[in-house]
This record gives C-alpha cells, sequence and structure tokens, in this order.
C-alpha cells in the first residue's frame, strides 16, 4: 500500500510549531535544531501539496490547512506517543522529581494533578522543595517548573528551558469592591494591593488599560502570592496577578475581574530539564501532559 500520510517526525514537528507559534520554541521543546524542525515542516508541506504555515517577521501563522491538520492529527499522535511509552517503559519504576514554582504548585497544578494521575497511573511523582535563584546543579530533581525573573534572563546553557504559562496579569477583586467601576481611573482609585518583588506589574496594567498610576502612588504589599490573592478575596484591594493562579477564583465567583484588561509581563513559568538528561520516559509524559494543560 503506497502510504501518504506524514511522518511521525514531520507531525511532531509540525504540531510543536503550531502549538508555540515559533520555529525556535519548537525546537525548544523538541530538543532538536531550530533547522531540524524546518526541514521536517518542509517535507510534511511538501507531501501534502499545502502551506501548514505563513512566516511572518513576529513569529508564523497557522493557515486554513494547518488548523484542520491540527485537528485531526493532535489526540492521535499524542496518544501513539503514550502508547509508545507504556510498550516500551523499562520495568523498573516510573518515576518523576519535580521542583515546582510554590505559588503555581498551589494554585495552579494541584487542581489539575488528578487528571495526570488518571491519565498515566504508572507514573510516581515526587515533588522537591522549590530552591529561588535554582542553578540547576542538584541531582535530585528531573524536571523543574521555574519562574523567568526578568524578559532579558537568560537560563544556563545546560538547561532547555520552554515557555509554560503565567505571562498575563490581570486586575482582581472582591466582587463588592467592584461596584462602580467603570474604567480604569475608577479601578486605581480602590486601594492597591501588589507583589513586593513586582510592583511594576501594576505599571504594566495600567499602561495596558490606557492609564497611569497615580503619582506616588502606595499599597499593601505582600512577598506570597497566596497572601496576596487571600487579601483581594477578603475585600482588602485591587491586586494585580498572573492569571492563571485566580481561574479557580474567578470561575467560582470568589473574584472578579471588573475590566477586560489584560497585559504581558515578559516573564512567566518555564518548563526546564537538563539537555543531557538520559531518556526520561516519566518526565517526557508529564512534560506532553503539563502543556497541553497550559495550552487549554
Amino acid at each position: 500500500m503506497l502510504i501518504h500520510s506524514p511522518s511521525l517526525v514531520e507531525l511532531h514537528a509540525f504540531l510543536a510549531v503550531a502549538r508555540t507559534g515559533s520555529f525556535r520554541k519548537a525546537a525548544e521543546q523538541l530538543c532538536v535544531t531550530q533547522a531540524a524542525v524546518s526541514r521536517a515542516v518542509r517535507r510534511l508541506e511538501e507531501g501534502l501539496g499545502q502551506d501548514m504555515f505563513h512566516r511572518t517577521p513576529g513569529g508564523v501563522e497557522t493557515t486554513p490547512a494547518g488548523l484542520q491538520l491540527r485537528a485531526l492529527a493532535e489526540k492521535p499522535v499524542a496518544a501513539l506517543e503514550a502508547a509508545a511509552h507504556k510498550l516500551r517503559r523499562a520495568p523498573e519504576r516510573m518515576r518523576l522529581r519535580l521542583s515546582v514554582v510554590t505559588s503555581l504548585g498551589n494554585l495552579w497544578l494541584m487542581p489539575r494533578l488528578e487528571k495526570f494521575r488518571s491519565a498515566h497511573p504508572e507514573v510516581e511523582l515526587e515533588f522537591r522543595t522549590y530552591h529561588p535563584n535554582e542553578t540547576f546543579a542538584r541531582e535530585d530533581v528531573d524536571l523543574w517548573i521555574d519562574l523567568k525573573p526578568s524578559p532579558q534572563h537568560r537560563w544556563p546553557r545546560q538547561i532547555s528551558a520552554s515557555y509554560l504559562i503565567g505571562r498575563e496579569i490581570v486586575a482582581v477583586c472582591a466582587p463588592a469592591l467592584a461596584q462602580g467601576v467603570r474604567g480604569a481611573d475608577d479601578l486605581l482609585a480602590r486601594p492597591i494591593l501588589y507583589h513586593s518583588n513586582y510592583p511594576q506589574n501594576w505599571d504594566t496594567w495600567a499602561a495596558a488599560a490606557g492609564a497611569r498610576m497615580p503619582k506616588n502612588w502606595k499599597g499593601f504589599g505582600f512577598d506570597l502570592v497566596a497572601n496576596l490573592i487571600g487579601a483581594a478575596r477578603a475585600g482588602t484591594g485591587v491586586a494585580v496577578v498572573q492569571k492563571c493562579v485566580v481561574e479557580g477564583d474567578l470561575a467560582e465567583g470568589r473574584l472578579v475581574s471588573p475590566l477586560p484588561v489584560t497585559a504581558t509581563t515578559g516573564r512567566g513559568y518555564y518548563l526546564c530539564r537538563r539537555r543531557a538528561q538520559p531518556a526520561h520516559a516519566a518526565a517526557d509524559l508529564f512534560a506532553d501532559w503539563v502543556r497541553r494543560e497550559a495550552a487549554a
């Protein structure tokens, strides 16, 4: 039988570019070179006779044909990967040791963890203490989810880091405090709550809202995201936080976002692993799963 379908290598490259919107980021996720990703996508496009992406100076955009292929191929490819891992895994324990930023772990990852356990009951997860200013020299961790502290930050050369979630920030408060808020100036007249490590998040949000922070503004600062969110829930003031860590509060009505304004910090949380790490089936399963959760 003549085979007309693309190879799995080509499909993996195509799907990674479609997910990330970038050949460079796709190469980081797949732990290959950008040139290898480009060649695989080109072979796929030539084989199907259609362009899957429009190349632009700012990245790539998926064409209608590419969107159709992604919808048809993404779940089957993920199923094949899961089947391959199960069939070829070593008889020893499928153990994965994780270190996760505390705030993201508690507020975003933990509520989803049962989904991973149900999908991959063969994997044992062990959570290690998160260390700020991680050097990635620890031998007791296989994967990290770490915070990029600034847009200019460069990860160590020995680490492959791919963006996961958390660049977007929103302003949130208790429902009662949102009453009467019709614009950014109304919101900025409320008591201000801020993360003491990132007070500039308020300037970033205000600029996105077309406003400016009051001169010499003051507020309550918190060095823990959980306390910042707790104060907002209690009606103490308005907080600017990463959207991903208040999804549950917004869905259940404990917090509201009075204005439909989202700003980008350029930081966020990254999935990190050693480039020289030997084949690790449990790490691959978790990495694929958590990327899908972040993209959902």
